[in-house]
């Protein structure tokens, strides 16, 4: 028996997202597509740095190939926010690991 769920409301502070299916699909593909151009590079890179910098974060930028590499999450991100300023750029963080999977994993 297939079980249907009522639509999802959101709080009354919200108002309602306007964004159409499209446009969120259009959204999920575009990052994907920067998920695997920033994954090749990640990859590339790993193993030069994974031993001297094991389990820290790495933000990667797919175009220029350049990354920024910090022990913290909060480090990174300023790091990022000094050489990036307010400009569009669109970056991938991962861990120097052997996934490269930020955060924990409940299993």
């Amino acid at each position: 028996m297939t079980q249907v769920f009522p639509p999802r409301r959101r709080s009354r502070i919200l108002p309602p997202s306007t964004i159409t299916s499209e446009e969120l699909h259009h959204r999920r593909e575009q990052s994907n597509i920067l998920a695997v151009r920033c994954r090749a590079v990640f990859d590339r890179l790993r193993e030069q740095l994974i031993e001297t910098h094991y389990n820290w974060f790495i933000a990667i930028d797919p175009d220029s190939e350049n990354y920024l590499i910090d022990p913290t999450l909060p480090g990174l991100t300023q790091q990022i926010r000094h050489s990036y300023g307010d400009t569009n750029v669109k970056l991938t963080i991962f861990r120097l690991n052997d996934t490269g999977t930020c955060g924990r994993l409940w299993v």
